[in-house]
Formats: C-alpha cells, structure tokens, sequence
C-alpha cells in the first residue's frame, strides 16, 4: 500500500499538474492581458442590436473594448450592457472635432464610462493637407492631454498610413512623436497601417520605448505594396492569424513600446464580422509570448 507521505506526494503533484495547466489556460493570450475588440468592427451589427451584439461579444470571451459610438444609448446605458456581459470599456475613439470641439464634456461622459484612455482615431483628408497641420496638432493634443490628465484619463493618438509620409527627413508620424509632450500625449499604435506603409512597428517600440500603451491588433490578407494613401477596403484585411503579419514578433517587442492594451479590428471582413472576430480572438487567446 502507497505510504502516507508519497500519498500527499502524489497528491501535490497532481494539484500542481491541474494548477499549471488552468494557468496557462487562464493567461495563454500576450502577457496574460484580456483579448480587447475596438468594436468599430461590429458596426453594422451594433447599430441594429446593441445590447445582443455586445451579449453575442461577451460569449466569445471578450473582455475589454474600445467605443467607437454608443449608437444612441446614453454612457451610463452602453456601460451597463457591457457590464452586463463581462466587458470593461477601456478606451474611446473620437474625431478632431470632438477634441476641438467640446472636449470637457466628451471627457465627462468617458469618466461615466469608466474609460482609461481617450484617443484621437483619424484625421479627416481636409485636416492634414500638409506638415503645418501635423504641427498645429502639437499644441491641440497637449492642451486635450492635460485636460484628460485631469480626469485620470491619458489621451493617445492613432494611427493610419497617412502620417508615414515623408516631409523632407522626417515623417509625419516621426514628428508628432517627437514635438508632443510623452506625459500628456501617448499612442494607439495600429499595427497594420504601420506594416502596410513600408515601416515595422517593432523598430517603433525600440526607438520610443514606452510610448505605446495601446494597439490595434489587424491582419493582413497577403502582402499588398506599401503605400501612404488610406486604402481600406473589402480584401486588404484578414482575421487576426490568418494573414501574414507575424505577431508572435510584434508582440515580443510591445513590451518595450510600453503595452498596456491591446484591441482587435477589422475594418471589412469578408465572412460575418462576429465569425471574424471569433476566429481573431481564438488565435490571440492561445498566442504564448515569453
């Protein structure tokens, strides 16, 4: 008969086995971070049904989300359906126009949202024509940082292929990261638009380490010519997983570029966006990044 002490023995070792394979179950995705949706990917759904969208979100495993609108619910309703299905709000998109526009309130409505971060999502074709509108942001996203500061909230800037048009030695992307106060401004770094205009976004996390709290996590369906021209479409994206960015790569570096979240997108999926997004949530929840 087993004695008393290999018994407990066995016994540990057995809880350890279990133990070890619930963990890395538990915090098989990048750095054990929940798996975020920018949820500008469901917006044909949303706009239909919220709260079965958002309920339909929450049972694939979604944690966390980034708002694109609220699709006429109020910040207190729209949290609570996603409070009700397990997800947080971590961060919110907004226009130029709302950070030059009435900003104080829009920071008011994502405090009732419990978000951690406001950014900036894209600018209009009209709003940078040329270098001197990139310049002219510097002093509009600082002054929209310290007032979001004030809040507990960071403001961060996000990213197309635009900005890595090159203006004499310099690119507009470059720019903006070197003129913006790094405490009040930080970025969202879309890790497709960076890929698609020529650049690598694990040279970016090296070259401004910290500085990139926030990513949108995109595939790309095959290896289209590098361009500075904003070109979404139907057929440019994939699920993340089934394209050809090697994420395991970027991931290793978002480290050192500062990672704190990071979002699914896609912004035209060729099968159901909710089949889409499940496909990208089930590769980046097993994605193992030492």
């Amino acid at each position: 008969m087993m004695r008393r002490r290999d018994f407990i023995r066995t016994a540990a070792l057995g809880t350890l086995a279990i133990s070890a394979r619930f963990s890395e179950s538990l915090f098989a995705s990048p750095y054990g971070k929940p798996v975020g949706l920018q949820l500008y990917t469901l917006r044909d759904q949303l706009e239909k049904d919220v709260a079965g969208t958002i309920q339909q979100v929450g049972k694939i495993g979604y944690k966390e989300a980034e708002i694109y609108s609220l699709y006429g619910k109020s910040p207190a309703e729209f949290t609570q359906i996603l409070s009700d299905n397990g997800i947080a709000a971590v961060s919110g998109h907004y226009m130029l126009k709302d950070v030059k526009g009435n900003w104080n309130q829009k920071v008011e409505d994502a405090k009732t949202l419990g978000l951690k971060y406001m950014v900036n999502a894209i600018l209009q074709p009209d709003e940078h024509k040329s270098f001197d509108d990139y310049k002219r942001l510097v002093d509009v996203f600082n002054q929209a940082g310290e007032t979001t500061q004030k809040a507990g909230i960071q403001f961060c800037y996000h990213n197309h292929n635009f900005e890595f048009t090159k203006y004499g030695d310099t690119t507009a992307y470059d720019y903006l990261l070197k003129s913006v106060d790094p405490k009040l401004v930080k970025f969202e770094m879309d890790c497709f638009w960076v890929t698609h205009a020529g650049a690598d976004p694990v040279a970016y996390f090296k070259k401004y380490p910290g500085r990139f709290p926030l990513l949108h996590i995109k595939d790309m369906k095959d290896k289209p010519a590098a361009s500075h021209t904003l070109d979404a479409k139907m057929g440019l994206f994939a699920p993340v997983g089934e394209g050809t960015i090697n994420w395991k790569r970027i991931f290793a570096g978002a480290k050192e570029g500062g990672m704190q979240h990071y979002f699914v997108e896609q912004d035209y999926c060729e099968q159901s966006p909710l089949e889409a997004i499940k496909v990208s949530y089930e590769y980046l929840s097993k994605l193992n990044v030492s």
